[in-house]
């Protein structure tokens, strides 16, 4: 908890996710120690502690999905699940004692930049103020749930809940229930849901690319080798590291890897559902790679099961007892859950940020968010952002991301010699204008229907290259890129 005599800090971070926790640890390492973690949940987590739903599970391998500093060594599978990735965060904070600086059930409701004071001023929910030299938002991209206003919804007498509001009390054993959506979320918690359900009905907009997963268990032979030799690991994290920048061809118009990728989600379609209408309704009318690929390898089968069936008639509205399709055809359900995604678009939430002479980043952000290295915006001193705008991945571990983010970070915090500092439209307009060109050759910026994209059909969320390119782009701080501001003579105590 804050401490009632301690509340100026050199660093605030928003977020104990994999992003606020991964900054932490490395403050920490640095010997850098007055900062403070707000978690507006009731322990940290983020993501994971949000989606627990059945099924919850990473679909990257888990050797890359964890800090290169803390390697997850004894993680039971190349595929991890969602109570041992939460586990791992656990052992993270604790190992770098980090829980000391979190504060949990904590809502920033605004950040604001001051001029004289050269420090960023925070207001929690409970009317509780703080302030920060830095300011850290690592509010993810992908945390806060989007339930679509369907016509009627409030008027169905059965329950309905969002995936990443999965009730602790949910009984589905028996009854009908309706799954909309069939994206990432849905390909894992269909297959559980199936084995409980009496009926299962899965609403589908588009169909998915959907990888096959492979799934390995680790041995116990093979875990003890990782824990006595470490550079096992490290090695196979860098092979699978290389194989996954290779797949980044595949999001690229037109490329052979493109149609090796499409080969192998067809061939993995074929295998797992013999009937061929079924097949024809599962397979996407999209370029590959415009929307995120999926990997499972139970969904397909579970659509198979004599009790569940796939409607890809669109929903009209909601009554009383169910569904009603756009054909007018009432389908009845005890329980709806929404795998409807994310508002992936609102970076900030309902957070007000507001910079230099009053700009709010929703005004700097109204034709769609982007940031320098997707990490700082002028106008807005002292402020880097943790998986902001055009940082997301489609084909490697994002975890890669945020470790080269917070070092970038940290040297700036180490390298500046004034009290701070702010990007150059320079730097921002070039670095952006950089990005939206190269992502003209993307899939990403294909005509789908995607989160990644704003709705003028700009690509907001996703990084236009490999990670690597990233890296070379983001490990050394420039000081040449950054106004600095103000003198520590003038700085308000």
């Amino acid at each position: 908890m804050l401490n009632a005599a301690q509340s100026t800090y050199d660093i605030v971070i928003l977020g104990a996710g994999f992003g606020g926790l991964g900054m932490a640890a490395q403050l920490k390492m640095q010997g850098i120690d007055n900062f403070m973690v707000l978690e507006r949940g009731n322990r940290i987590g983020g993501v994971w502690r949000d989606n627990a739903y059945p099924g919850a599970a990473c679909d990257t391998e888990s050797h890359l999905y964890c800090y290169s500093f803390f390697p997850h060594l004894r993680v039971s599978k190349m595929y991890a699940e969602r109570d041992e990735l939460l586990r791992y965060m656990d052992a993270l904070a604790a190992h770098y004692e980090v829980l000391p600086h979190v504060q949990l059930n904590s809502e920033l409701t605004e950040a604001r930049w001051d001029d004289s004071a050269q420090r960023w001023a925070f207001v929690l929910a409970d009317g509780s103020h703080l302030q920060g030299r830095f300011f850290v938002p690592a509010w993810g991209q992908l945390n806060k749930p989007a339930i679509p206003a369907f016509k009627g919804l409030d008027s169905f007498a059965g329950q309905y809940f969002h995936s990443a509001q999965w009730p602790d009390d949910a009984q589905l054993a028996g009854k009908k229930v309706a799954s909309i959506g069939a994206a990432a979320s849905a390909v894992q918690y269909v297959p559980e849901v199936a084995k409980e359900a009496a009926q299962l009905t899965v609403f589908q907009r588009s169909a998915n690319w959907i990888m096959p997963r492979n799934q390995i268990v680790f041995t116990q032979e093979q875990l003890d080798a990782y824990s006595a030799r470490p550079e096992l690991f490290h090695e196979s994290r860098r092979d699978l590291h290389a194989f996954r920048e290779n797949g980044f061809a595949r999001t690229r118009h037109g490329t052979d890897a493109q149609q090796e990728g499409i080969k192998i989600a067809s061939g993995h379609l074929a295998a797992q559902v013999p009937d061929a209408e079924l097949r024809a309704k599962l397979t996407p009318d999209y370029e590959f790679a415009c929307k995120r690929i999926l990997r499972s390898d139970d969904y397909y089968p579970a659509l198979i099961r004599s009790n569940v069936s796939l409607e890809t008639t669109a929903i009209d509205h909601f009554a009383p007892q169910g569904i009603v399709d756009k054909n007018g055809t009432l389908h009845e359900f005890d329980v709806v859950i929404f795998g409807t995604g994310f508002e992936s678009q609102a970076f900030q939430g309902d957070l007000q940020v507001i910079g230099r002479n009053g700009q709010t980043l929703h005004q700097r952000w109204q034709n769609g968010a982007e940031a320098y290295l997707g990490m700082t915006v002028p106008g807005f001193p002292n402020l880097f952002m943790i998986y902001g705008p055009n940082t997301n991945l489609n084909h490697n571990s994002i975890i890669t991301m945020l470790e080269i983010q917070q070092r970038y970070i940290i040297q700036a915090v180490q390298c500046l010699e004034a009290p701070a500092l702010d990007v150059t439209e320079e730097a921002f307009s070039a670095y952006n204008d950089a990005l939206q060109t190269n992502m003209q050759s993307s899939a990403f910026s294909s005509d789908c229907s995607s989160w990644y994209k704003n709705a003028a059909g700009k690509v907001i969320n996703n990084w236009s290259g490999t990670v690597d390119e990233y890296r070379a782009l983001a490990t050394d701080w420039r000081a040449s890129d950054y106004h600095l501001l103000g003198f520590y003579s003038e700085v308000v105590s």
